[in-house]
């Protein structure tokens, strides 16, 4: 079981970034973010802000009641 919030989500997205057949280059280019903060949020070593989780949401094309609900479940089962 992933210990923190941050783990949590980034396990998340990276699920739901291999899912889409997505590199961390590719989500990261979609967010306008960079390759290795699309990493560190995978890693659990990012605390996201909202506008990035929104970007994150939008770029895997998912709500974000989704992510948020695929987190949740995620941790049950790891």
């Amino acid at each position: 079981m992933l210990d923190t919030l941050l783990e949590r989500f980034g396990y998340t997205v990276r699920e739901q970034r291999l899912k889409g057949n997505l590199s961390q280059e590719d989500l990261a280019d979609l967010c306008s973010l960079h390759r290795t903060y699309i990493s560190d949020i995978e890693l659990g070593k990012r605390n996201v802000s909202l506008t990035n989780i929104g970007k994150v949401a939008t770029a895997l094309d998912i709500s974000l009641s989704e992510l948020f609900k695929e987190m949740e479940e995620s941790n049950e089962t790891i």
